[in-house]
Protein backbone atom coordinates (compact mmCIF):
# COMPACT_ATOMS: atom_id res chain seq x y z
CA UNK A 1 0.00 0.00 0.00
CA UNK A 2 1.46 3.62 -1.25
CA UNK A 3 1.91 5.91 1.40
CA UNK A 4 0.05 9.26 0.40
CA UNK A 5 1.82 12.34 0.48
CA UNK A 6 1.07 15.13 3.02
CA UNK A 7 -2.01 17.31 1.52
CA UNK A 8 -0.51 20.28 0.87
CA UNK A 9 -3.11 22.46 2.83
CA UNK A 10 -1.37 21.44 6.23
CA UNK A 11 1.46 23.28 5.29
CA UNK A 12 -0.58 26.12 5.14
CA UNK A 13 -2.36 26.17 8.61
CA UNK A 14 0.29 27.01 10.91
CA UNK A 15 0.82 30.40 9.25
CA UNK A 16 -2.64 31.04 9.06
CA UNK A 17 -3.65 29.78 12.70
CA UNK A 18 -2.42 33.36 14.42
CA UNK A 19 -4.83 36.46 13.85
CA UNK A 20 -2.12 38.87 13.95
CA UNK A 21 -0.89 37.31 10.46
CA UNK A 22 -4.12 37.25 8.93
CA UNK A 23 -4.61 41.22 9.96
CA UNK A 24 -1.22 41.57 8.23
CA UNK A 25 -2.31 39.71 5.43
CA UNK A 26 -5.51 41.87 4.88
CA UNK A 27 -3.96 45.01 4.67
CA UNK A 28 -1.06 43.86 2.35
CA UNK A 29 -3.65 42.54 0.36
CA UNK A 30 -4.94 45.74 -1.38
CA UNK A 31 -1.78 47.83 -0.04
CA UNK A 32 2.01 48.02 -0.38
CA UNK A 33 2.90 49.06 3.20
CA UNK A 34 6.18 49.53 5.32
CA UNK A 35 6.76 48.07 8.29
CA UNK A 36 6.54 51.45 9.95
CA UNK A 37 3.26 51.77 8.27
CA UNK A 38 1.66 48.46 9.53
CA UNK A 39 2.94 49.52 13.33
CA UNK A 40 0.91 52.63 12.99
CA UNK A 41 -2.03 51.05 11.69
CA UNK A 42 -2.30 48.00 14.08
CA UNK A 43 -0.84 49.32 16.87
CA UNK A 44 1.75 46.47 18.01
CA UNK A 45 5.45 46.54 18.11
CA UNK A 46 7.97 46.62 15.16
CA UNK A 47 9.67 43.52 16.51
CA UNK A 48 6.04 42.02 16.51
CA UNK A 49 5.31 43.02 12.72
CA UNK A 50 8.81 41.80 11.48
CA UNK A 51 8.73 38.56 13.50
CA UNK A 52 5.56 37.75 11.58
CA UNK A 53 6.14 39.31 7.79
CA UNK A 54 9.26 36.76 8.14
CA UNK A 55 7.03 33.94 8.74
CA UNK A 56 4.33 35.08 6.26
CA UNK A 57 7.20 35.80 3.63
CA UNK A 58 8.86 32.43 4.25
CA UNK A 59 5.56 30.89 3.76
CA UNK A 60 4.97 32.51 0.11
CA UNK A 61 2.21 34.76 1.33
CA UNK A 62 4.04 38.23 0.80
CA UNK A 63 6.38 39.77 -1.17
CA UNK A 64 8.79 42.61 -0.16
CA UNK A 65 11.09 44.92 -2.60
CA UNK A 66 13.31 47.65 -1.63
CA UNK A 67 12.78 51.18 -2.38
CA UNK A 68 15.30 53.38 -0.83
CA UNK A 69 15.77 52.63 2.48
CA UNK A 70 12.81 51.28 3.45
CA UNK A 71 11.32 48.06 2.49
CA UNK A 72 7.40 47.74 0.64
CA UNK A 73 5.45 44.46 1.76
CA UNK A 74 2.51 43.41 -0.39
CA UNK A 75 0.28 39.84 -0.43
CA UNK A 76 1.66 37.13 -2.79
CA UNK A 77 -2.12 37.61 -4.75
CA UNK A 78 -2.01 35.58 -8.18
CA UNK A 79 1.62 33.99 -6.94
CA UNK A 80 -0.20 32.13 -4.37
CA UNK A 81 -0.99 28.37 -5.17
CA UNK A 82 -4.51 27.20 -5.23
CA UNK A 83 -5.08 25.28 -1.94
CA UNK A 84 -3.72 28.49 -0.14
CA UNK A 85 -5.90 30.54 -2.28
CA UNK A 86 -9.11 28.36 -1.01
CA UNK A 87 -7.75 28.75 2.39
CA UNK A 88 -7.76 32.03 2.46
CA UNK A 89 -10.54 32.79 1.05
CA UNK A 90 -11.85 31.24 3.84
CA UNK A 91 -10.19 32.70 6.62
CA UNK A 92 -10.46 36.13 4.90
CA UNK A 93 -14.81 36.04 5.21
CA UNK A 94 -13.99 35.29 9.14
CA UNK A 95 -11.65 37.62 9.97
CA UNK A 96 -12.43 40.54 8.10
CA UNK A 97 -15.58 41.54 9.97
CA UNK A 98 -13.80 41.36 13.21
CA UNK A 99 -13.25 44.31 15.84
CA UNK A 100 -9.69 44.55 14.80
CA UNK A 101 -9.95 44.03 11.64
CA UNK A 102 -12.40 46.81 11.16
CA UNK A 103 -10.29 49.01 13.20
CA UNK A 104 -7.18 48.32 11.21
CA UNK A 105 -8.90 49.20 8.10
CA UNK A 106 -10.06 52.81 9.64
CA UNK A 107 -6.54 53.15 10.54
CA UNK A 108 -5.01 52.57 6.90
CA UNK A 109 -7.50 55.27 5.86
CA UNK A 110 -5.26 57.49 8.10
CA UNK A 111 -2.12 56.51 7.31
CA UNK A 112 -2.60 56.46 3.23
CA UNK A 113 -3.99 60.29 3.66
CA UNK A 114 -0.92 61.52 5.54
CA UNK A 115 1.01 59.81 2.29
CA UNK A 116 -1.39 61.95 0.09
CA UNK A 117 -0.57 65.11 3.24
CA UNK A 118 3.03 64.60 3.10
CA UNK A 119 3.13 64.80 -0.78
CA UNK A 120 1.10 67.83 -0.91
CA UNK A 121 2.92 69.35 1.92
CA UNK A 122 5.78 69.47 -0.60
CA UNK A 123 4.04 71.46 -3.37
CA UNK A 124 2.39 73.46 -0.72
CA UNK A 125 6.25 74.53 0.22
CA UNK A 126 7.55 74.31 -3.22
CA UNK A 127 5.37 75.06 -6.19
CA UNK A 128 7.65 78.20 -6.83
CA UNK A 129 10.80 76.39 -7.55
CA UNK A 130 9.12 72.88 -8.86
CA UNK A 131 10.28 73.55 -12.73
CA UNK A 132 13.24 74.52 -11.24
CA UNK A 133 14.04 71.43 -8.99
CA UNK A 134 12.72 68.94 -11.89
CA UNK A 135 14.59 70.36 -14.60
CA UNK A 136 17.63 70.14 -12.39
CA UNK A 137 16.47 66.31 -11.36
CA UNK A 138 15.43 65.01 -14.75
CA UNK A 139 16.00 67.87 -17.38
CA UNK A 140 13.89 70.53 -19.34
CA UNK A 141 12.41 68.26 -22.30
CA UNK A 142 12.69 65.00 -20.72
CA UNK A 143 8.27 64.95 -21.03
CA UNK A 144 8.92 65.38 -24.67
CA UNK A 145 10.12 62.48 -25.38
CA UNK A 146 7.74 60.43 -22.96
CA UNK A 147 4.73 62.38 -24.90
CA UNK A 148 5.73 60.24 -28.07
CA UNK A 149 4.17 57.36 -26.08
CA UNK A 150 1.27 58.68 -27.52
CA UNK A 151 2.12 57.02 -31.15
CA UNK A 152 0.05 54.20 -32.10
CA UNK A 153 2.51 51.47 -32.36
CA UNK A 154 1.22 49.89 -36.26
CA UNK A 155 1.86 53.76 -37.35
CA UNK A 156 4.11 54.29 -40.23
CA UNK A 157 5.33 57.69 -39.91
CA UNK A 158 7.13 59.85 -42.84
CA UNK A 159 10.56 62.15 -41.38
CA UNK A 160 10.02 64.95 -44.20
CA UNK A 161 13.19 66.60 -44.41
CA UNK A 162 14.84 64.49 -41.76
CA UNK A 163 18.12 66.39 -41.75
CA UNK A 164 20.68 64.67 -39.67
CA UNK A 165 17.81 61.94 -38.48
CA UNK A 166 16.82 63.49 -34.98
CA UNK A 167 12.95 63.15 -35.43
CA UNK A 168 13.13 59.73 -37.08
CA UNK A 169 15.44 58.34 -33.94
CA UNK A 170 13.19 59.62 -31.75
CA UNK A 171 10.32 58.41 -33.00
CA UNK A 172 11.55 55.30 -34.18
CA UNK A 173 11.10 53.10 -30.89
CA UNK A 174 7.08 53.74 -30.51
CA UNK A 175 5.79 53.05 -34.49
CA UNK A 176 6.33 50.22 -36.88
CA UNK A 177 8.10 52.01 -39.75
CA UNK A 178 9.90 55.50 -39.59
CA UNK A 179 10.74 56.71 -43.56
CA UNK A 180 13.27 59.27 -43.53
CA UNK A 181 13.32 61.59 -46.51
CA UNK A 182 15.92 64.45 -47.21
CA UNK A 183 17.05 66.23 -50.74
CA UNK A 184 20.46 66.17 -49.13
CA UNK A 185 23.25 63.48 -49.85
CA UNK A 186 25.27 65.26 -46.89
CA UNK A 187 22.61 65.02 -44.28
CA UNK A 188 21.41 61.76 -45.27
CA UNK A 189 25.08 60.42 -44.45
CA UNK A 190 24.42 61.52 -41.13
CA UNK A 191 21.16 60.25 -40.70
CA UNK A 192 21.95 57.19 -42.07
CA UNK A 193 25.09 56.60 -39.44
CA UNK A 194 22.07 58.41 -36.06
CA UNK A 195 19.44 55.98 -37.27
CA UNK A 196 21.79 52.80 -38.62
CA UNK A 197 21.13 50.09 -35.14
CA UNK A 198 17.69 50.99 -35.96
CA UNK A 199 16.32 48.87 -38.66
CA UNK A 200 12.49 50.19 -38.95
CA UNK A 201 14.24 53.46 -40.07
CA UNK A 202 14.58 53.51 -44.09
CA UNK A 203 16.03 56.44 -45.15
CA UNK A 204 15.23 57.27 -49.04
CA UNK A 205 16.33 60.48 -50.71
CA UNK A 206 14.06 63.39 -53.00
CA UNK A 207 12.26 66.56 -52.71
CA UNK A 208 9.45 67.41 -50.21
CA UNK A 209 7.88 68.79 -53.15
CA UNK A 210 8.16 65.33 -54.78
CA UNK A 211 8.08 62.79 -52.33
CA UNK A 212 9.83 58.89 -53.11
CA UNK A 213 6.88 57.63 -51.32
CA UNK A 214 3.67 56.06 -52.34
CA UNK A 215 0.01 57.45 -52.50
CA UNK A 216 -2.14 56.76 -48.74
CA UNK A 217 1.56 55.06 -47.33
CA UNK A 218 1.51 56.77 -43.95
CA UNK A 219 -0.28 57.18 -40.95
CA UNK A 220 1.81 60.38 -39.79
CA UNK A 221 4.33 62.59 -41.23
CA UNK A 222 6.90 65.35 -39.57
CA UNK A 223 8.18 68.51 -41.17
CA UNK A 224 10.35 69.84 -38.47
CA UNK A 225 12.33 72.71 -39.40
CA UNK A 226 12.39 72.30 -42.67
CA UNK A 227 9.57 74.22 -44.79
CA UNK A 228 11.16 77.91 -44.38
CA UNK A 229 13.93 75.70 -46.92
CA UNK A 230 11.06 74.75 -49.63
CA UNK A 231 10.74 76.93 -52.11
CA UNK A 232 7.12 75.91 -52.68
CA UNK A 233 5.53 75.23 -49.08
CA UNK A 234 2.18 74.31 -50.61
CA UNK A 235 3.57 72.07 -52.83
CA UNK A 236 5.54 70.32 -50.28
CA UNK A 237 2.01 69.95 -48.18
CA UNK A 238 0.12 69.18 -50.74
CA UNK A 239 2.95 66.38 -51.15
CA UNK A 240 2.19 65.41 -47.60
CA UNK A 241 -1.15 64.76 -47.86
CA UNK A 242 -0.95 62.79 -50.76
CA UNK A 243 1.45 60.14 -48.81
CA UNK A 244 -1.36 60.20 -45.98
CA UNK A 245 -3.92 57.96 -45.43
CA UNK A 246 -7.11 59.31 -44.95
CA UNK A 247 -7.29 60.71 -41.61
CA UNK A 248 -3.51 60.38 -41.43
CA UNK A 249 -1.24 63.29 -38.83
CA UNK A 250 0.36 66.07 -40.22
CA UNK A 251 3.12 68.03 -37.46
CA UNK A 252 4.56 70.92 -38.18
CA UNK A 253 7.64 72.67 -36.63
CA UNK A 254 8.88 76.14 -37.95
CA UNK A 255 9.56 79.53 -37.22
CA UNK A 256 6.82 82.52 -36.34
CA UNK A 257 7.75 85.48 -39.04
CA UNK A 258 10.82 87.50 -37.91
CA UNK A 259 13.43 90.13 -39.49
CA UNK A 260 16.55 88.34 -39.49
CA UNK A 261 17.76 88.90 -42.86
CA UNK A 262 20.92 87.44 -42.57
CA UNK A 263 19.29 83.41 -42.44
CA UNK A 264 19.16 83.65 -46.16
CA UNK A 265 22.87 83.80 -46.56
CA UNK A 266 24.09 81.87 -43.56
CA UNK A 267 22.14 78.99 -43.84
CA UNK A 268 20.15 79.29 -46.87
CA UNK A 269 16.47 80.40 -45.80
CA UNK A 270 14.03 80.58 -48.04
CA UNK A 271 11.27 82.19 -45.95
CA UNK A 272 11.54 84.54 -42.67
CA UNK A 273 9.47 82.22 -41.00
CA UNK A 274 5.33 81.56 -41.60
CA UNK A 275 1.79 83.37 -39.41
CA UNK A 276 -0.55 81.44 -38.39
CA UNK A 277 -2.84 82.24 -41.31
CA UNK A 278 -0.49 81.28 -43.91
CA UNK A 279 0.37 77.87 -42.33
CA UNK A 280 -3.67 77.48 -41.85
CA UNK A 281 -4.02 78.81 -45.28
CA UNK A 282 -1.55 76.19 -46.90
CA UNK A 283 -2.47 73.14 -45.02
CA UNK A 284 -6.27 73.55 -45.94
CA UNK A 285 -5.30 73.86 -49.62
CA UNK A 286 -3.58 71.21 -49.11
CA UNK A 287 -6.39 68.72 -47.73
CA UNK A 288 -6.34 68.68 -44.23
CA UNK A 289 -8.40 69.43 -41.79
CA UNK A 290 -8.87 71.33 -38.31
CA UNK A 291 -5.30 72.76 -38.13
CA UNK A 292 -3.93 73.96 -35.22
CA UNK A 293 -1.21 75.76 -34.24
CA UNK A 294 0.28 76.81 -31.05
CA UNK A 295 3.30 78.95 -30.34
CA UNK A 296 6.41 76.78 -28.35
CA UNK A 297 7.78 78.25 -25.33
CA UNK A 298 11.34 79.32 -26.06
CA UNK A 299 14.17 77.56 -24.43
CA UNK A 300 16.19 79.91 -21.81
CA UNK A 301 19.34 79.16 -23.90
CA UNK A 302 17.91 79.91 -27.46
CA UNK A 303 19.19 82.29 -29.30
CA UNK A 304 16.71 82.18 -32.82
CA UNK A 305 13.30 82.93 -33.63
CA UNK A 306 10.34 81.86 -31.61
CA UNK A 307 9.04 78.28 -32.81
CA UNK A 308 5.23 77.17 -33.69
CA UNK A 309 3.89 73.68 -33.74
CA UNK A 310 0.86 73.05 -35.95
CA UNK A 311 -0.77 69.99 -36.61
CA UNK A 312 -3.86 68.84 -38.45
CA UNK A 313 -5.38 65.50 -40.06
CA UNK A 314 -5.87 64.35 -44.02
CA UNK A 315 -9.40 65.04 -44.91
CA UNK A 316 -10.19 64.32 -48.26
CA UNK A 317 -9.15 63.85 -51.68
CA UNK A 318 -6.36 67.19 -51.34
CA UNK A 319 -6.29 69.49 -54.21
CA UNK A 320 -3.66 70.71 -55.93
CA UNK A 321 -2.15 74.46 -54.71
CA UNK A 322 -3.30 77.63 -56.89
CA UNK A 323 -0.48 79.58 -59.05
CA UNK A 324 -0.42 81.93 -57.14
CA UNK A 325 0.82 80.64 -53.75
CA UNK A 326 3.95 81.59 -52.93
CA UNK A 327 6.59 80.40 -53.82
CA UNK A 328 10.52 81.05 -54.67
CA UNK A 329 13.69 79.93 -55.56
CA UNK A 330 16.36 79.60 -52.75
CA UNK A 331 18.61 82.65 -52.40
CA UNK A 332 16.15 84.83 -55.13
CA UNK A 333 16.27 88.40 -54.13
CA UNK A 334 12.93 89.39 -53.50
CA UNK A 335 11.28 92.62 -51.74
CA UNK A 336 10.35 91.95 -48.30
CA UNK A 337 7.07 93.94 -48.37
CA UNK A 338 5.60 91.29 -50.58
CA UNK A 339 2.11 90.08 -49.58
CA UNK A 340 1.80 86.70 -47.25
Amino acid sequence: MLASATPTVFAHLPVLGDLTRTRLLLLLESQELTVAELCAVMQIPQSTVSRHLKALADGGWVTARAEGTSRLYRGAGDAMDSAAQRLWDLVREQVSETTNALQDGRRLERVLAERRSKSQQFFSTSAGQWDKLRGELFGRAFHVGALLGLCDPDWTVGDLGCGTGQVAEALAPWVRQVIAVDESAAMLQAAKRRVRTLPNVEVRRGSLEALPIADQSLDAVTCVLVLHHVPAPALALAEAARVLRPGGRLLLADMMPHDRESYRHQMGHVWLGFSDAEITRYVTEAGFEAPRLRPLPPEPTAQGPTLFAAAARRGGTPSRPRPQTRTRQPLTSVDEGESR
